[in-house]
């Protein structure tokens, strides 16, 4: 039998005894392995009749999977077949149709005399049927353990347990859900299948993230990090894309197809579509990534904010002098260019006409990576991607009503208007468009990395105070900044309101520097 968690935590060779019990003396949770499965169970895709339900067995051969409406199975309203194959690391993913909207179901896989842990998923409402839709969501997750004390080094993703705690409908794993190239010092880079499968492994042994996954719904995007950081295609290639897919949708119920990427929809009743757009598969290169956006121009290091007005760049060239040099032409044509995209022509194409479609009250925009301007470092996001990103703004403008963006990324809390400009000569433009940045679950906060780029600790204070909180024309005006919180977002869809609340791993508020807890977030639909 393969020794999942002992190889994947703390190397090979440890036996799992010794793991587990020493796990329970540190007070950390365990969810012991069955005999042929383990990592517990996910139901991945749902829709108001279908989803797609995931399973790890120890060893390969064929595997059932039983839908049912009552927890102890006394009857079956699914049943699917399927095979551990060593060629998907032992994963195995069976799609269940025919499932009745808006029920309960309960479900377990079976191989020879074992059974796998039951899961539980709720099927979406009809699209014409009114429902309060309650949901959440988060990112950024890395479970790589310190290597002086062979604990995970961030945390144990107790954000997670926390979204459990508030019985879902249903959650989303936006990004980031493994770190082939973590911060922990020291960490070899995961580049191959294999690599990246013992990533997954690592993470999902970590019992909070088996129980969100098989307590709810749970639908999964990758973002930069299941290949490497600020991963494109034209800078990174093809058989590093091709080795990321793989080893994400083996470990992740989703859909991917070469034509389409990871971009989907998903209806939940008359109040709530889902937009998962996929920001890696089809895009352009950074425009930091041919060096013309150096400053000092062959320096190697990317002009920390290309696109701020002078004005600002001299208040912190204290901090970086280079922010008092003029940023260079050629970086802001790049960012600027017409030909460049985040989405693929034919991605946005087809978001844009599916948004025209829904007749959903509530469209949600599930955003990888923050389509808000704040001007630090903008290359791997949508203001990296300038053109396309008001192409997108002033569609939504003109066509889609009520429309949210839900994002991670940037490991920090971040709340604004999604402005057509901010800073930029003319003054702020606002779109009457929200976006809430949240997380991270387990990986080093955007306050830490302002830090370690500024080269002093308490770096990003200053930068949160006297730029991110100031108001037009001296800084973006964020209605909340909460840098250095490992969280998650609440959200509450109704017909007439969308609620968010900011929460972190003890689910209290999370709190801004300047104003305090960053209190629960009520939009009205139009």
């Amino acid at each position: 039998m393969r020794k999942v968690v002992a190889r994947s935590v703390f190397g090979r060779g440890v036996p799992p005894t010794l793991v587990v019990a020493f796990l329970v003396l540190l007070g950390v949770g365990v969810t012991p392995a069955l005999a042929t499965f383990d990592l517990g169970v996910a139901a991945g895709e749902v829709t108001s009749t279908s989803a797609k339900l995931w399973a790890h067995a120890t060893s390969s051969g064929a595997v059932t999977v039983e839908v049912s409406q009552n927890p102890n199975f006394i009857t079956t309203v699914a049943m699917g077949s399927g095979s551990a194959d060593s060629a998907n690391d032992n994963t195995v993913q069976i799609v269940v149709t025919g499932l009745i909207p808006d029920r309960v179901h309960y479900y377990r896989f079976t191989m020879g005399p074992d059974q796998s842990r039951v899961g539980t998923f709720r099927t979406a409402p009809d699209p014409e049927f009114r429902q309060t839709i309650k949901f959440g969501i988060s990112g950024d997750a890395d479970a790589q353990p310190d290597p002086m004390t062979m604990m995970p080094a961030f945390n144990n993703f107790e954000v997670y347990s926390a979204m459990v705690a508030q019985h879902n409908l249903f959650n989303i794993n936006l990004g980031d859900t493994i770190y082939s190239d973590s911060e922990v010092p020291g960490t070899p880079v995961a580049l191959t299948v294999a690599d990246k499968w013992a990533k997954y492994v690592q993470n999902i042994s970590l019992p909070p993230l088996q129980d969100i996954r098989s307590s709810a719904g749970f639908y999964s995007q990758p973002d930069d990090h299941e290949w490497i950081n600020d991963f494109s295609v034209p800078e990174f290639g093809t058989t590093l894309y091709d080795d990321g897919v793989k080893a994400f949708t083996d470990y992740a119920p989703v859909s991917w197809s070469a034509s389409t990427g990871y971009y989907r929809h998903f209806r939940w009743g008359k109040n709530l579509e889902l937009f998962i757009p996929d920001e890696r598969s089809f895009r352009s290169a950074k425009s930091s990534a041919g060096g013309v956006c150096d400053n000092p121009p062959g320096s190697g290091n990317p002009d920390l904010a290309p696109t701020a007005p002078q004005t600002i760049r001299n208040k912190f060239a204290g901090l970086d002098p280079a922010l008092g040099n003029p940023t260079p032409q050629a970086c802001l044509d790049s960012i600027n260019d017409t030909g460049r995209t985040l989405l693929g022509t034919a991605q946005l194409a087809q978001l844009k006409s599916d948004l025209l479609a829904s007749t959903a009250i509530w469209k949600v925009i599930v955003n990888e990576v923050p389509i808000q301007q704040f001007y630090a470092l903008p290359y791997d996001r949508w203001e990296g991607y300038a053109a396309e990103r008001l192409d997108l703004i002033n569609f939504l403008i003109a066509n889609v009503p009520n429309v949210v963006f839900l994002t991670t990324d940037t490991h920090a809390n971040m709340v604004n208007d999604v402005r057509l400009q901010t800073l930029e000569p003319g003054g702020a433009i606002n779109s009457g468009i929200m976006e809430f940045v949240t997380g991270p679950v387990a990986t080093g906060t955007f306050a830490k990395e302002i830090d370690g780029q500024l080269g002093f600790s308490g770096a990003n204070g200053f930068v949160n105070l006297f730029f991110f909180k100031l108001s037009p024309p001296d800084g973006p005006g964020m209605i909340c900044s909460s840098l250095d919180t490992f969280s998650y977002a609440e959200v509450r869809v109704s017909k007439s309101r969308f609620v968010v609340k900011l929460l972190d791993a003890n689910q209290n508020f999370v709190v801004d520097a300047k104003s305090g807890p960053c209190r629960t977030f009520r939009l009205r639909a139009s």
